[in-house]
């Protein structure tokens, strides 16, 4: 009997990394979420980054784990079940980690063109406020508020002494030198924003 608990314990020890990889890979995941997004700009803050990455490895350990711990049996018979499906469990974690550096770096130039586009819309915005716009908002050029709208077409808004009437332009960064047009409507980004649909 005392040697059944040996092996038994043996098993356990061995078989024990799929929680702490889950905790630990969590934590990286969403680091890499945040930092190295594989989709648009990312969830945004880093704790965004952590639910979500705490929400793909539990899927992983509670429905995938045991389909692919029950695939290793069949070659490994000698492997309890809860071994199994923890050893599967820390390959697949593992695996999801790897999967979202390559689709992060796949990302990376996509990302980079993006905020290579947003400067050169705030460059543009900037000297066409300092040549053609009214001195209030001159002076507050810096306080630009860009909102993307689709790809490489923004609307931005400078404020100006009246909050509510904001100097807005949209700029079209698929040309060279960035087009602007100025938009009649003087509501801030922050109320398209509040409607939903825009960042």
């Amino acid at each position: 009997m005392e040697r059944v608990w040996v092996t038994r314990l043996r098993w356990r020890m061995r078989g024990a990394w799929q929680w702490p990889c889950f905790v630990a890979l969590t934590l990286v995941d969403g680091l890499l979420l945040r930092h190295l997004p594989v989709a648009g700009d990312g969830p945004g803050t880093f704790v965004a980054a952590l639910l979500l990455a705490g929400f793909l490895n539990l899927v992983v350990v509670a429905a995938l784990a045991p389909l692919a711990g029950r695939r290793l049996r069949r070659r490994r018979s000698d492997l309890p079940r809860p071994i199994a499906d923890n050893y599967a469990g820390t390959v697949l974690l593992g695996l999801v980690t790897v999967a979202l550096v390559a689709g992060g770096l796949l990302h990376r130039p996509a990302v980079a063109a993006e905020r290579e586009a947003e400067a050169a819309a705030v460059a543009r915005v900037q000297a066409y406020v300092l040549q053609e716009g009214e001195p209030q908002y001159r002076s507050r050029v810096a306080g630009i508020d860009l909102l993307r709208l689709k790809e490489d077409y923004y609307r931005s808004c400078v404020p100006g002494d009246d909050p509510r009437r904001w100097l807005c332009l949209y700029v079209n960064t698929d040309q060279r030198p960035a087009g602007v047009v100025r938009d009649t409507e003087r509501v801030p980004n922050a109320e398209l924003r509040r409607a939903g649909g825009f960042r």
